[in-house]
């Protein structure tokens, strides 16, 4: 049974850093398409950056690019993401996802069979 967790999620001011992990069991991370999106109450959810299964080759979000960091450690068979820079506007519930069906990862929440149960990221001005 495939189980994701996340944590790392917290508050803090703009500017600052968080790193969010995500913790697979049942799941050998390194040969799923993994992948970060965001949610606020009342909205869709939102890509925010994957990687690709069995490789290094990463895709942001345009609100991410140049201050988020997508990783793996197939060892530990965690996901991060590294957030620098952060703005209130990245306030969000942030959640991990895993598939396995598709030769890139999906940029739409449809395209992810397995979820975490979601860790609170706030950011205040």
């Amino acid at each position: 049974q495939v189980q994701l967790r996340e944590s790392g999620g917290g508050s803090v001011q703009a500017g600052g850093s968080l790193k969010l992990s995500c913790v697979g069991s049942g799941i050998q991370v390194r040969i799923y398409n993994m992948a970060w999106f965001r949610q606020g109450s009342g909205s869709k959810r939102e890509f925010v950056a994957a990687i690709k299964f069995s490789s290094e080759d990463t895709i942001y979000a345009d609100s991410a690019k140049g201050r988020f960091t997508i990783s793996r450690d197939d060892a530990k068979s965690t996901l991060y993401l590294q957030m620098d820079n952060l703005r209130p506007a990245d306030t969000d519930v942030y959640y991990c996802a895993a598939e396995v069906f598709h030769p890139t990862p999906p940029l739409e929440q449809i395209g992810y069979g397995w979820w975490g149960q979601g860790t609170q990221v706030t950011v205040s001005s």
